[in-house]
């Protein structure tokens, strides 16, 4: 009985619906990347950016550009350069001689879904004009303070670090990130299915007839039903474990932070809406610890000489945990 009550005061029927929307409308296009797709959903429905990484060519822009289509909302594209600006993203103050004062002109930065491409290749300086938009959704030039439209996410894509031109991103911009997405190669099956639809010019038809299927409003209600998800106190507790492991762990040098804890939860609370479920499980910890972790930790040197991978690490860790029952 007590359940019946709790299932009606959270109804999932509307989210299941727009996920399933969405996912259908991707994959009119996109081939395969199915976890790509949920982690991305899950995100937008955290209310959390994402940073997705992947070598030039496996569709990262394009995943990130159909997903920002698929919502009813004022979208902004900005191609990060070397030689690129914080005016230029955040806007700037111009001289407008009829009224003679300064008048703030807004950058790309204002909008609701906000495409950042190869944003490793941008130095520094430049960067740091996004740490205050990503935490605090404002930005303060001059003094004056301008508050972010809800929905605000950012989608930026990158190219690993070890190609030519890139930039390591600094820490405290990676810990504004809630997932770490990383799109790997296409298996030989989907690969073929890609040359199919190029071959018979499918793919520029289907991108000019995608249309929004959720509105901005609708956005901001689903997270806040995803937030509002219960969860019980045992799994805070093992959070908190996976997380206290990570700064005492032999294999890393830097380990996950407050925040890192929190976007586990708030990740789990949207992985379970997606299953339609209205409360997390274990096993939605485990399926978000990597993705939530793998850009907040750091391998110590000998590690990475070795050749270990961040995820590798997590998933010793989360192994190690004891799993709440």
């Amino acid at each position: 009985m007590d359940e019946e009550i709790f299932e009606q005061r959270t109804d999932l029927s509307k989210l299941s619906a727009a996920v399933e929307q969405v996912k259908n409308t991707l994959a009119q296009i996109i081939v395969g990347q199915h976890d790509s797709i949920d982690l991305l959903l899950a995100g937008i429905l955290a209310d959390g950016h994402i940073l997705i990484e992947g070598v030039p060519g496996v569709a990262k822009t394009l995943t990130a550009k159909l997903m920002a289509k698929c919502i009813n909302a004022q979208y902004s594209r900005i191609q990060f350069t070397p030689d690129l600006m914080p005016s230029d993203i955040l806007g700037t103050s111009v001289f407008n001689p009829k009224t003679t004062e300064f008048e703030f002109k807004q950058g790309p930065i204002f909008g609701n879904i906000i495409l950042i491409d190869e944003i490793n290749r941008a130095p520094a300086k430049t960067q740091s004009a996004l740490f205050e938009v990503m935490e605090e959704r404002q930005v303060t030039i001059d003094g004056r303070t301008f508050k972010m439209q809800e929905p605000f996410t950012v989608l930026a894509t990158q190219n690993p670090v070890e190609h030519e031109g890139t930039y390591r991103l600094p820490e405290a911009q990676l810990d504004r990130f809630l997932f770490k997405i990383e799109v790997k190669y296409p298996t030989v099956e989907e690969e073929i299915t890609i040359l199919t639809q190029q071959h018979q010019q499918k793919t520029p038809e289907q991108l000019n007839n995608i249309v929004p299927v959720i509105s901005a409003d609708e956005i901001v209600a689903l997270r806040k039903l995803v937030l509002g998800l219960h969860v019980e106190e045992k799994l805070l507790v093992y959070v908190a474990k996976i997380i206290n492991e990570t700064r005492n762990n032999k294999s890393l040098y830097l380990g996950g932070s407050p925040r890192a804890s929190l976007a586990i939860v708030n990740a789990a609370k949207a992985v379970a809406a997606i299953k339609g479920r209205d409360f997390i499980t274990p096993d939605d910890i485990i399926y978000v610890a990597s993705p939530v972790l793998r850009h907040r930790i750091m391998l110590t040197p000998d590690k990475e000489m070795e050749g270990v991978s961040p995820d590798e690490v997590i998933a010793q860790i989360v192994q190690k945990i004891e799993i709440p029952r």
